[in-house]
């Protein structure tokens, strides 16, 4: 059974950095899409980024600007979202979702991931 747990999250001041972990397992991931979504309270769930695991071509949302990065570690079996120059509009629950159909244009919906971590918190201070 496929299980990822997310880490990294926390509180950090605007202006700062963070690098969040998921790290998968219960599978060979080599044909998935992995991602990363979000959400605020009171919104709904908003994609942040995804990569194709075995090639590493990714893609972004198209409201986020270019301080997430996305990467992933083929041997460790982690993926990361690197968010720097943090802002309070980032403060949110991220989670990490794992999409066994591949990756193509579907990545940016929720719907086309099964597998999903419990999340982990982001809190930016003014």
């Amino acid at each position: 059974q496929v299980q990822l747990v997310e880490s990294g999250g926390g509180l950090v001041q605007a202006g700062g950095s963070l690098r969040l972990s998921c790290t998968a397992s219960g599978d060979t991931f080599s044909r998935y899409a992995m991602g990363w979504f979000r959400q605020a309270p009171g919104k709904e769930r908003e994609f942040v980024a995804a990569i194709n695991w075995r090639q590493g071509n990714s893609a972004r949302g198209d409201s986020l600007e270019d301080r997430f990065t996305i990467s992933r570690d083929v041997a460790r079996n982690t993926m990361y979202l690197q968010i720097n120059n943090l802002k309070p509009g980032d403060t949110g629950t991220y989670f990490c979702a794992a999409d066994p159909d591949g990756f193509g244009p579907w990545v940016e919906s929720e719907d086309a991931f099964d597998y999903w971590g419990q999340g982990t918190q982001v809190t930016v201070s003014s």
